[in-house]
């Protein structure tokens, strides 16, 4: 029962090509397996949900660029209710791909988090030589209705002399070179 290390050193040397290989392949083995698992783990996390057959449901078929909350600001006006596409498509995560169908549920919007803009009244065309500023009003604004071109804001600051075209007043006379 006496162990001879020298004898094993010896043995493990003569040996040591074969312990390498059989080392060699158990990483690669190793590693196979963490791959697989890994692009396992990410097809299942991107899956969509089971679709209930309800009809207060719609379908939405992901495009580039669009994240969760994208798509819920697009369909309710909040971005919050990514909460609620996430859940009612059973995602794991929030990793969403190109071309993937996602079931958007009947909720109402959480939070509004998209304002959608509001047009000016006061979007009518000006054919007069003077206009009187109105709250609201910007070189670019008056230039877009006098002239059709915002562009023009220059023509009108120098025509008008003002020291800083950024700031204009209310009750102002401009006068609108034609």
């Amino acid at each position: 029962m006496n162990f001879d290390l020298k004898k094993f050193l010896k043995n493990l040397k003569l040996n040591e090509e074969n312990i390498s290989m059989v080392l060699g392949a158990l990483v690669i083995v190793i590693v196979g397996i963490l791959i697989v698992n890994y692009f396992k783990d990410k097809k299942s996390d991107t899956l969509t949900g089971i679709n209930t057959g309800s009809e207060s449901q719609k379908e939405h078929v992901v495009v580039k660029g669009e994240t969760l909350w994208s798509i819920a600001e697009d369909k309710y006006g909040s971005g919050y209710n990514w909460v609620d596409v996430k859940k009612a498509n059973e995602l794991k995560s929030d990793t969403i791909e190109v071309g993937q169908k996602l079931t958007l549920p009947e909720v109402s919007a959480k939070k509004p988090t998209l304002t959608k803009p509001t047009l000016s009244a006061n979007t009518q065309t000006l054919s007069g030589d003077t206009y009187t500023v109105v709250k609201g009003d910007t070189l670019w604004s008056i230039s877009l209705r006098a002239y059709g071109d915002g562009y023009k804001w220059v023509s009108v600051a120098k025509a008008n002399k003002l020291v800083n075209p950024n700031v204009i007043h209310v009750g102002n006379v401009l006068t609108l070179p034609r």
